[in-house]
């Protein structure tokens, strides 16, 4: 009988560095023997990476952001997602819904109602099993930010956008404390990885 998976999902303002921990996990997770399957939001499938581009690179309004955001987590969930869980494999994703209440509701201001009732639609309650939150700064994450090359439209946003997203992203980990862990992503390396082991272990 197969096993049902985990899904692990990282979350932070950009310039958190938390893309730095995906392989990390990942690999963790492998050397235990588990199937692992690393994507990303928004992504993780064709039609995803191309809602990708336009939500990076194409102006638009708030509401049709998330409205895209949605669409492309509706089709993540549908074909990879939730089919990976299903056969026993380990969920690690670069962001998922924790994000659309940091960006969308902390960030661009949306009424968390209006993000609430999408994420019912389209989750159904569904939720990762573990949320590892990168968190920074303001000043430290936007240091690290400077130095991107080719900055999308989320990465060019004023300090004051990410002061918001972060602390959305606070106030969501202290609703859910059992699911969200807060990270300080100043420490180095070797100490945050120390870290994500030992609350990879308490899943496993």
């Amino acid at each position: 009988m197969t096993t049902t998976g985990r899904f692990i999902t990282l979350e932070g303002v950009d310039g958190a560095g938390k893309s730095t921990h995906l392989g990390f996990v990942a690999e963790w997770l492998r050397q235990q023997g588990r199937e692992v399957v690393v994507t990303r939001e928004p992504g993780g499938t064709p039609l995803g990476e191309t809602l990708r581009e336009l939500l990076l690179h194409r102006d638009m309004d708030a509401d049709t952001e998330l409205l895209l955001m949605f669409a492309a987590r509706q089709a993540h969930l549908a074909e990879l997602i939730l089919p990976a869980l299903a056969r026993g494999a380990w969920v690690v994703s670069d962001r998922f819904t924790d994000a659309s209440y940091a960006y969308q509701c902390g960030g661009r201001g949306i009424e968390v109602e209006r993000i609430a009732a999408l994420e019912s639609w389209v989750q159904h309650g569904f939720q990762p099993d573990l949320t590892l939150l990168f968190d920074v700064p303001p000043e430290v994450a936007e240091t690290r930010r400077s130095a991107v090359r080719a900055a999308d439209r989320f990465e060019r946003e004023a300090d004051s956008f990410f002061s918001r997203v972060r602390n959305a992203y606070l106030e969501r980990a202290r609703a859910e404390p059992d699911r969200i862990h807060v990270l300080d992503a100043r420490h180095s390396i070797a100490e945050l990885q120390g870290e994500i082991g030992q609350l990879l272990q308490a899943l496993t």
